[in-house]
């Protein structure tokens, strides 16, 4: 069965943004080697929140593309902490509003992405244990 060119979007976008959160996980492991971080603890404690964070978007990703309805709800709050992050980036002392684009804009199209049809049509099948798909 072939899946719809919105699904294949949709798990592409995951894929690039759980790459980028391996990404941010490797850069934080080497800073941690590297450099002397102000508060060890929390230098530790944002290490695994990312790690955390790019396990449960690889997890999202995968099953985005085995067609598993759960995906959407998990794919929603994720875009929406994103969403959070890009509005804080546009403002305060540090903002960095390029980083804000680049997070609001794939957010955005997810959420667009996971309220199309052929999405909720290829994620909304019941699941029967053991079958493949």
């Amino acid at each position: 069965m072939r899946r719809p060119r919105a699904l294949l979007l949709l798990a592409t976008i995951l894929f690039a943004e759980a790459g980028l959160l391996w990404a941010a996980v490797v850069w934080l492991i080497l800073e941690l080697l590297t450099e002397t971080p102000t508060s060890l603890a929390s230098a530790v404690a944002i290490l695994v929140l990312v790690l955390i964070a790019a396990s449960w978007v690889t997890a999202i990703a995968i099953n985005s593309l085995r067609r598993r309805s759960w995906i959407r709800g998990a794919a929603v709050t994720w875009q929406l902490v994103q969403i959070a992050v890009a509005v804080g980036s546009f403002q305060g002392l540090y903002a960095r509003p390029d980083l804000g684009w680049a997070l609001l804009l794939p957010s955005v199209v997810v959420l667009v992405l996971l309220f199309q049809r052929p999405v909720i049509a290829e994620t909304s099948t019941p699941e029967v244990p053991g079958s493949p798909r």
